[in-house]
Order: structure tokens, then C-alpha cells, then sequence
């Protein structure tokens, strides 16, 4: 009887902590769970991914807070390739059928933003926030990612435009908390360009494996159940046999990239500038919206 009474005891602990863990952010789980609703044609695609924070904490955090504050509601897939989904960072202007982007670091100064990248201050100390995320990938001295997630069919990962050869510093909040570091959270000197990761993400729909992307671009979670994906890529490929045969699904568009980066107005020079640096983009002329971005497990 005792040894009954034990057992009811752990489990009513165990039911209890449970209920602790829906009530406190502090019991977030190692697999965080979202629900990208993708619409395309007056059809909501529903396709859930599996996040890691142990792959990638600090990435996985600025993913969930964008999506709580509702940022990518509303956004598009802006460029449309053979094995990849780009989104996270356009609206589509349906008057002019193209693709605007959002003034991100405008737009999440109120937010309350986990802070890992900040402007150099003086001796080195850290200055204003970039509201922008440390790169946790191998190129940026960030070890592990690669041995949780990497790019394979079904890749969620979060991705950032180019910034040309600048040599610009910044300081950056560790997600091991200084432990290989002497200690020290904080460190200073890393390289903006593989520090600035904002809203832009993709899905990585191609086969086989790329090991080399998985240096320089954090990988973030899986598609949970891939089918649910290619339902959407089915009701595209339906779609373009039904244009004619001079017709093309995307519209290859040049843009300037970088247009709202801080960059220049942070460190007070003219060295680099984004307005210089353009990128191509394979456009959906019938767009696919990004309806909404909801964390279903934390």
C-alpha cells in the first residue's frame, strides 16, 4: 500500500509540474512546435515545424518573439526557387503586383526583443542595441548547430542579405554564456556580417544534404511532417501547367538589398553601403502569403 501511495505521489508531482511549466516561460521546451499557415490561391496550407533550441537557442528565441508579436503575418514568399521558400521580410503590393520591403529595424524597436548583437562602444564595451541575432554557425565560431540540424529536405533555417566585404565589428551575447570564453557572456570584435540576422527565412526544399550552407546560415527546425508542405508545392506546380508555355510562375526581380540596415548611421561612416548591394529574386506572380506564424508548443 505504501509502495502505491509512492507511485500516486510522483505522478501527482509530475502532473503538477506539468501544469507548472504551461504557466511559466521558465519550462520552455528543447522542441519548440510552430504552425506556418502559408495561402496561395484562396487555400490556407497549414505546415507545422519542429524547432531546436539546443541546435540554435538564441536564433529559435528571435524566431518565436517575431512570431508572438504577429511580424510575419501577412508577409510573402518572395522569392521562389527550385529548393527553397524565401519569406519573413516582403509584403506583395497587389496595385503593382511587386514585393515591398519591410523597414525591419523600425518596426521592432518597440518589441521586446531578446538582445544579442549590439555597436561597439568604447574600449570595446557594448553599445546600442542592433535588434539583430548573433549567427550560430560554424563561420561565426558558434560549434554544435551543425550536429543537431542541418540542411536537408524540410529545413527551416534563418538567413540574412549580403553585406558586401565589410569589415565592420560588433559585440555579441554568447549563447553559452562565456563558458568557453573565460566566463565572459559578452565578447566583442565579431564580425557584423554574420551578425545580422533579422527576419528572413527559408525552407529548404531540395534533396540531399549541403553542409556547406549549414557555415553560414543557422538551421532552426524541420517541416514535422513533410506531405503537409507538398501539398502547397503541388497546388504551385497544378498551377503553372495551366499558364501558357511562354509563361513563367516567377518573375526574376532585382532589388537593393539592406535598404533600412543601420549600418551607416550606427558607426558614422560611409565605408560600406547597403544601397549599393542588390539581389535577385524569382517573384510568384500569383503570390504565396504568409498568413500567419503560430507557436503551438514552447
Amino acid at each position: 500500500m505504501k509502495k502505491i501511495h509512492r507511485i500516486l505521489s510522483v505522478v501527482s508531482a509530475a502532473v503538477v509540474s506539468a501544469a507548472a511549466c504551461a504557466m511559466f516561460a521558465g519550462c520552455d521546451s528543447a522542441e519548440p512546435e510552430v504552425t506556418i499557415t502559408y495561402s496561395f490561391l484562396g487555400e490556407d496550407y497549414e505546415v507545422e515545424y519542429t524547432l531546436s533550441r539546443k541546435g540554435a537557442p538564441q536564433t529559435v528565441q528571435h524566431f518565436i518573439e517575431l512570431a508572438d508579436a504577429g511580424y510575419y503575418d501577412g508577409t510573402c514568399i518572395h522569392s521562389y526557387e527550385s529548393s527553397y521558400l524565401y519569406g519573413g521580410a516582403y509584403v506583395y503590393n497587389e496595385e503593382t503586383k511587386s514585393i515591398v520591403e519591410k523597414d525591419y529595424y523600425n518596426e521592432v524597436k518597440d518589441l521586446k526583443l531578446t538582445q544579442t548583437v549590439y555597436t561597439l562602444g568604447e574600449d570595446g564595451k557594448r553599445g546600442e542595441p542592433l535588434y539583430t541575432v548573433r549567427g550560430e554557425f560554424s563561420e561565426n565560431g558558434v560549434k554544435g548547430n551543425t550536429k543537431t540540424l542541418t540542411h536537408q529536405q524540410g529545413a527551416l533555417a534563418m538567413y540574412y542579405t549580403s553585406k558586401g566585404d565589410s569589415r565592420v565589428r560588433v559585440g555579441t551575447i554568447r549563447s553559452d554564456g562565456g563558458s568557453d570564453n573565460n566566463g565572459e557572456e559578452y565578447q566583442s570584435g565579431d564580425y557584423y556580417k554574420y551578425n545580422c540576422t533579422t527576419s528572413m527565412f527559408y525552407t529548404f526544399t531540395g534533396a540531399g544534404t549541403l553542409p556547406e550552407l549549414d557555415k553560414v546560415r543557422a538551421v532552426i527546425g524541420m517541416v514535422t511532417h513533410y506531405g503537409q508542405l507538398q501539398e502547397l508545392l503541388d497546388a504551385v506546380s497544378d498551377y503553372c501547367e495551366t499558364l501558357d508555355s511562354e509563361d513563367d510562375f516567377t518573375k526574376e526581380t532585382a532589388v537593393y538589398v539592406n535598404e533600412h540596415d543601420p549600418y551607416d548611421a550606427v558607426t558614422g561612416t560611409t565605408t560600406f553601403s547597403g544601397e549599393n548591394i542588390r539581389a535577385a529574386y524569382y517573384v510568384p506572380v500569383e503570390p504565396i502569403i504568409v498568413k500567419s506564424v503560430e507557436v503551438t508548443k514552447y
